[in-house]
């Protein structure tokens, strides 16, 4: 079991790790070790996420969630499997993490009586300028 907060943790037969080769430089072994690691997570059928937390992970995955609901975590930052693998894991617990977190409500408020003296008076200004920019007009016409 993954534990990511007090009130959700994972089973890790949830959790699929393939092992890919890396791209980039790395002399002759970069051809025979697989050290790259893709991490896939079903969030759509995860029976430990709640569902607000799935929507917000869905959210925040982004690009990384594929059309079927499996998130896609790609780690190649070190060069052994098992340092690549605790990134990917780290990564997804981070994720889920931030998607546990429930945004704070937004609460109404109204302008203050200082606020709205300001924006009419600043109307009121560029009301004068734009009526001393007219034409005169001529009262005995």
């Amino acid at each position: 079991m993954i534990h990511i907060t007090p009130a959700i943790s994972i089973d890790e037969r949830e959790i699929e790790l393939d092992f890919v080769r890396s791209s980039g430089p790395g002399g002759q072994k970069v051809n025979k070790v697989a050290t790259a690691v893709q991490l896939r997570f079903d969030v759509r059928h995860s029976p430990s996420l709640p569902d607000d937390v799935r929507q917000r992970l869905t959210r925040l995955a982004g690009k990384r969630m594929t059309d079927d609901g499996v998130l896609i975590i790609e780690a190649r930052r070190f060069r052994t499997q098992e340092q690549n693998r605790q990134d990917a894991i780290n990564r997804l617990v981070e994720l889920i993490r931030r998607a546990a977190r429930k945004p704070r409500s937004r609460r109404k408020t109204q302008p203050t009586a200082a606020s709205k003296q300001r924006r009419l008076e600043s109307k009121r200004r560029r009301s004068d300028t734009k009526r001393w920019r007219r034409p005169v007009s001529h009262a005995d016409d």
